[in-house]
Order: structure tokens, then C-alpha cells, then sequence
């Protein structure tokens, strides 16, 4: 896989002009587009084809948490977008992630395309370890522990990969094997501020761990000239 294809933009944006600006100028320096809820939820699915029409692959970073048959019936809506990635919350349970996979999988045959990776949500990278004791009430495991074992489960229920922490690649690749896809937020090139995220890591860090995908937003959207953030990116990726 070549850098730049390992590289997700977040288009958190309000605007289809702003995001589609993104994509135009950015399709030939990255390998795939993150539509979150901020995006779709603002301007609606007809975003997704508008991103394809500009040549992009889409990432629908929606996050479905719900019931198995309620999530089985967005998943057959997300595969019909021809999305090329989207995700679920592993908290979710077995049977609503074994329910999207499936769904998944008839909806792409019906329609003769590949099926998306489907990906399940771990430990957000905004979580720390003491939030999950004191917030969420989670004891007896910590994060590692905790996203290891949503790994194996997304895993036995039929899904491709997961999202986590890069911190937690190397336990993950341990459990889950080599062909087992982690999309790694909480980058931040050694340039870049952290913001919100507690734990992160740099791109080269996260690819020398074993990361297939890395999602960057802020970085390259709010850089002065967001071309040349991400082909600073791509060369920190490709330096031996």
C-alpha cells in the first residue's frame, strides 16, 4: 500500500463546499475520506455520492450503536452507498456487530460489489484510563486490556478490523493476526498539537507498529496550505 493510501482525512467541516473543496484539492494526496456525524448529519447521504463523484473513497465514521436489527438495516443503507469503509460501537455487543457484518455482506453480494470493511470502535482516543474507571464505570481491566478483547469480538462476529488507540496496535496484531485492518485515529506529526486526543502517536510511530490506516484532520485541514501538510506526512511515512 503506498503512503498516501494510508492516510484518512477527516472532513470535519460544516459545509459541503468546505469539504468538497478538501476533496478536490487533496484526492491525489490521500487515500481515503472520513465523513463523520457533523457532515452527514448536516448535509445528508447525497455527500457521500458528491465525494465519489471527485474520485474519493469514503469512510462513514457514524459510529452505529443500537439495537442488532436496527444496525443490520443502516448497514444494508451504508453497503448500498457503496461506502468504503464504515464502523460500529464493539459496546454494541456480539450479536448487533454478527447481525451489521452479515447484512453487509448480502446487501454487497445483491448488489455485485465488494462488501466495506467494517470496522468496530474500541476505546475512544479521547478516553483516558481514569475515565473509564471513574465515568464508566469499567473496572477490573484497563484500556488495553478492555480494547483487546472488543478486538477479538469484533473479530469473531464477522468484522474486518477495528478503530483504536495506535497505542494499542502491537496487543491487537498480537490477538487478532496480520490481516486484521486497525484504522488508528489520534495522529499527530511531531509538528502538530494534540488538542482533545490523549492518546496519540506520530504517523511513522503508528505505520511502524503495524497501523493500515490513519485518520488525520486537523493537521492538514487547518494547515496554511493543507497539500503540503500532507505530503510532509507522506514523507515522514515513507522515511526509512
Amino acid at each position: 500500500m503506498e503512503a498516501k493510501d494510508r492516510i484518512v482525512l477527516a472532513l470535519d467541516v460544516d459545509t459541503a463546499e468546505e469539504a468538497l473543496g478538501l476533496v478536490d484539492k487533496l484526492n491525489q494526496h490521500v487515500g481515503v475520506f472520513k465523513i463523520g456525524m457533523q457532515l452527514y448529519n448536516g448535509i445528508g447521504p447525497d455527500i457521500v455520492h458528491r465525494v465519489h463523484d471527485l474520485g474519493g473513497k469514503v469512510f462513514l465514521d457514524l459510529k452505529l450503536h443500537d439495537i442488532p436489527n436496527t444496525v443490520a438495516s443502516a448497514a444494508r443503507v451504508l453497503t448500498r452507498l457503496n461506502a468504503f469503509m464504515f464502523n460500529v460501537h464493539a459496546a454494541g455487543g456480539r450479536e448487533m456487530m454478527s447481525q451489521a457484518a452479515q447484512a453487509c455482506r448480502v446487501q454487497a453480494d445483491r448488489l455485485g460489489t465488494p462488501a466495506p470493511l467494517l470496522l468496530a470502535v474500541t476505546v475512544l482516543t479521547s478516553i483516558s484510563g481514569q475515565e473509564l474507571k471513574d465515568d464508566m464505570y469499567i473496572t477490573g481491566l484497563n484500556v488495553e486490556e478492555l480494547v483487546v478483547k472488543w478486538a477479538l469480538m469484533a473479530q469473531e462476529s464477522g468484522l474486518g478490523g477495528v478503530v483504536c488507540s495506535p497505542q494499542e496496535i502491537a496487543p491487537i496484531r498480537s490477538a487478532c493476526g496480520p490481516d486484521f485492518k486497525i484504522v488508528t485515529p489520534g495522529i499527530r506529526p511531531l509538528w502538530s498539537a494534540a488538542n482533545d486526543q490523549k492518546r496519540i502517536t506520530t504517523p511513522r510511530q503508528a505505520l511502524d507498529q503495524g497501523a493500515d490506516y490513519m485518520v488525520i484532520g486537523r493537521p492538514i485541514v487547518q494547515a496554511d496550505d493543507p497539500v503540503t501538510a500532507a505530503q510532509r506526512i507522506i514523507e515522514e511515512l515513507e522515511a526509512e
